[in-house]
């Protein structure tokens, strides 16, 4: 949340262009429909340098787990369906599967004159 008084707001940062808005949006309400339902309370405010802080949540730092958390998780099935859950779940997949099958621009520059 930012701002004070009046102007206290729940900040929503926009998503990268590649976002499926359906997806994103979906989730977004399913996560405050929750929060409401179960009265999660937010954490406490961060400050500081968010680099250094080793010991805060992250996000996942790889396409892989980041599927795996997605195909594992209740809270998705619930709030999604499973149909939902499984299309995507196999759809990173195969984009992961594409993904490691491509030669990178740096691979051939670092590699094209040693081989």
């Amino acid at each position: 949340m930012v701002g004070h008084d009046q102007s206290l707001r729940i900040e929503c940062r926009i998503p990268g262009a590649d976002v499926n808005p359906y997806l994103a949006y979906a989730g977004v309400l399913a996560a405050g429909i929750d929060g409401i339902a179960n009265q999660v309370e937010p954490p406490e405010i961060f400050e500081g340098d968010v680099y250094q802080a080793l010991d805060l949540d992250r996000v996942p730092r790889t396409l892989v787990e980041a599927t795996e958390l997605f195909e594992s998780s209740k809270f998705i099935r619930e709030s999604l369906g499973a149909d939902v859950q499984e299309h995507y779940s196999h759809f990173f997949r195969s984009e992961q599967s594409a993904f490691d099958e491509t030669v990178t621009d740096w691979e051939r520059a670092r590699y094209f004159e040693r081989i």
